[in-house]
């Protein structure tokens, strides 16, 4: 609260609505709109612009030469699933800063990448901590207990360091996401945020094409609040996606994930998940900002994932 009170005509109740709605901070204040800054504080919009300005000004927010705006990629830190073909693909593993979107048809590995991903993100450190948003009832703690065995981890600590909690409809599903932002500001340990699956609740309750404009708004403003979770607090942010089957494709693939450009233009990296040969699992990263795209296969098995 002392950081926000350093901003002129910020006093002490102002300071506290703010962080009790998650803007806590100068950098969160900086990046918000005026509308947001108002409702939350009981400002007029005039006087939250003028916070946001002061804000911006404190932190010299602005242009830099980019050797100094690609020294930021230093800070940047992976989470390998410990399957080397996956991996290689990634260089390395699921990035922070950014939103990591993995679809894929029903079976084919996408929660169990959820779980691996949260266990593995609790190796590095013992005090590091994981968030995972179930929307579709499907997190399960003898996964969990399956995946840390396997990596070493004693099982009850494992899940002491893993926070869960069901989504049961879009609006809370974004609540969520806003309780996320106020826990990081009290606690910098947490290292990992999963949502699985981004969509389900959308695609339930926005049915038909006449609803398909406040849905894309609505899940476009859901995957801001998860971006700037992942850059400001320096996050891996991975959200599954369902896809849909497209009949009139004669040829090739025809199913094509939820959410439309929406979800593609937020999404950094998206990894195509389908059944492989020989019941084994295929990948493919399909879009990359650095990275070309490639593919490969694993085994889902009761440790992890492995190579074929």
């Amino acid at each position: 609260m002392s950081e926000l009170t350093d901003l002129p005509g910020v006093g002490a109740t102002t300071a506290e609505k703010l962080t009790e709605s998650g803007l806590g901070t100068k950098m969160s204040i900086a990046v918000s709109s005026p509308s947001e800054i108002s409702d939350v504080a009981g400002i007029s919009e005039k006087v939250a612009r003028k916070l946001i300005q002061n804000a911006r000004e404190s932190l010299k927010l602005g242009f830099e030469v980019a050797s100094e705006f690609a020294k930021r990629r230093e800070v940047v830190k992976k989470i390998s699933i410990g399957c080397k073909a996956f991996d290689d693909v990634l260089d390395g593993g699921f990035e922070s800063g950014c939103i990591s979107e993995v679809h894929g048809q029903f079976g084919c590995g996408k929660t169990q990448l959820s779980h691996l991903a949260v266990v593995r993100a609790l190796l590095e450190k013992p005090e590091n901590k994981a968030i995972f948003i179930d929307t579709e009832n499907t997190f399960r703690d003898d996964r969990i207990k399956d995946f840390a065995a396997a990596n070493g981890l004693e099982a009850e600590d494992v899940m002491s360091r893993i926070f869960v909690s069901r989504a049961y409809n879009s609006d809370h599903q974004m609540l969520l996401v806003d309780e996320i932002e106020r826990m990081l500001q009290k606690d910098n340990s947490y290292r990992i945020v999963v949502v699985d699956s981004l969509t389900s609740h959308f695609r339930s309750e926005f049915i038909g094409r006449g609803t398909l404009a406040n849905r894309q708004q609505k899940l476009n403003k859901h995957m801001h609040q998860l971006l700037k979770i992942a850059d400001l607090y320096n996050m891996v942010v991975i959200v599954t996606n369902q896809v849909m089957s497209t009949p009139a494709m004669s040829y090739g693939d025809p199913t094509k994930p939820i959410g439309g450009h929406i979800v593609g233009h937020n999404s950094t990296f998206r990894i195509y998940f389908r059944p492989g040969k020989g019941g084994s699992t295929f990948f493919k990263l399909i879009d990359s900002p650095n990275l070309p795209q490639g593919e490969g296969n694993f085994n889902i098995t009761r440790g992890g994932f492995e190579d074929v």
